[in-house]
This record gives structure tokens, C-alpha cells and sequence, in this order.
């Protein structure tokens, strides 16, 4: 039982002290990152999901 609240105190007492958390506006300044990537990414696919669909369309199309 003291190996579990040795372990607690020191994962504490890393989080608190030694660990550098990022400010309020580098936390946003991320997310909008995160969120414009995706954003991109997820344009992209359907990108190329809408053209396969038109190129197999027309494929499909010679055989019929």
C-alpha cells in the first residue's frame, strides 16, 4: 500500500511542478490548427472520393 501512495505523490508532484503546461492561447492557437487541418483533410478526401466516383461511373459505362 505505500508503493501506491508513493507512486500518487510523485505522479503529483510531477504533474505540478515539472511538467510545462501550454497557456490559455497556445492551447487555442492549437485547436484552431487542429481544426483547419482537418478541415483540409477531410476536403481532400471528398475530393477524391467525388472523382473516383466519376472516373468508376464512367468506367463502368464501357461496359454496359
Amino acid at each position: 500500500m505505500a508503493n501506491i501512495k508513493t507512486y500518487l505523490q510523485e505522479t503529483y508532484d510531477e504533474l505540478v511542478n515539472k511538467v510545462s503546461w501550454p497557456t490559455r492561447q497556445e492551447l487555442m492557437n492549437s485547436a484552431v490548427i487542429v481544426m483547419v487541418a482537418t478541415f483540409i483533410i477531410a476536403l481532400l478526401v471528398f475530393v477524391m472520393d467525388i472523382s473516383l466516383k466519376g472516373i468508376m461511373e464512367f468506367i463502368y459505362g464501357l461496359f454496359k
